[in-house]
């Protein structure tokens, strides 16, 4: 069984971060070994939520691990709080890549052009460094333009806009640069991507639904890392990820019942499971 390592926050209610991320990707059939770098009560959409910094754990626990001699089939990191963290996810790059270890990073730190509460005005350099270190890279448009210090094009970024910022994060490190969260001329809905290697673009889109939530950049990520790392082709992944991702959204659009704060990834699973050929 392949195992996946993924590096990111706890909140313990929100379905985001490590709470899509574990059940999805084990849910694909990946042993699925987690480092939280933090424990939320809920995510930042609800108010005064506790805050528990894990960052000191880091260290020994990769330390720990380099002794057990641990491999990974990826390494997948998502919100990470502070430039401490970021250094110490890059040491666990150096740990534990090897010939075959798939590096994914989720620059995940804004949405609508702004930062996430909470981030001071130079993370983004420092973001910008785990990149730098990733094979496989998928900020949204805000997170695209803060990593290249750009202005935020808007929801609705024309194609030409879209590639230049593809090209421009591509310069950062990374051999595939995904941007996701775009709408594409027909008025599909999903990323656009670069492969720095073979100067070649590509994209897709599904019907848009006009709903809007939290974690679905977590469950797209998760989704697609665990398809990655199933054999699936990049494209393959992207594809599968962002019809499995839309199907969630369509799901809560359409139940009464929904939480408001996330999205239902748990009733799409089977989905998930087919797009993965696991279930017929």
């Amino acid at each position: 069984m392949k195992r996946v390592l993924t590096i990111q926050d706890i909140s313990c209610i929100g379905k985001c971060s490590l709470t899509v991320a574990l059940p999805i990707l084990s849910a694909l059939g990946l042993e699925t070994a987690i480092v939280p770098t933090a424990v939320l009560s809920t995510h930042t959409q609800f108010p005064h939520p506790t805050f528990r910094d894990l960052t000191e754990d880091l260290p020994p626990i990769r330390e720990h691990w380099q002794e057990l001699k641990f491999k990974f089939s990826a390494i997948y990191t998502g919100y990470l709080g502070s430039a401490r963290q970021v250094d110490l996810v890059l040491d666990y790059f150096k740990a534990f890549k090897e010939n075959g270890t798939a590096l994914i990073v989720d620059p995940a730190m804004a949405d609508g052009g702004k930062l996430y509460a909470g981030f001071d005005p130079s993370f983004p350099s420092d973001m910008k460094r785990l990149c730098a270190g990733a094979e496989i890279i998928l900020p949204n448009l805000s997170e695209a333009a803060l990593l290249l210090d750009e202005p935020y094009p808007g929801e609705e970024a024309d194609p030409d806009t879209v590639r230049h910022l593809l090209k421009g994060l591509s310069e950062i490190g990374a051999r595939y640069s995904i941007i996701t969260g775009v709408t594409h001329a027909d008025g599909t809905f999903g990323f656009s991507g670069y492969d720095r290697e073979d100067d070649r673009f590509f994209s897709f889109g599904t019907p848009k639904v006009p709903m809007k939530s939290h974690g679905t950049g977590d469950i797209f990520a998760s989704a697609f890392t665990g398809l990655y790392v199933r054999g699936f082709s990049i494209e393959e992944a992207l594809k599968a990820a962002s019809v499995y991702t839309a199907g969630c959204i369509r799901n809560s659009s359409e139940d009464p019942e929904h939480v408001d704060y996330a999205v239902n990834f748990e009733a799409e699973l089977p989905n998930l499971l087919r797009l993965a050929g696991i279930i017929a």
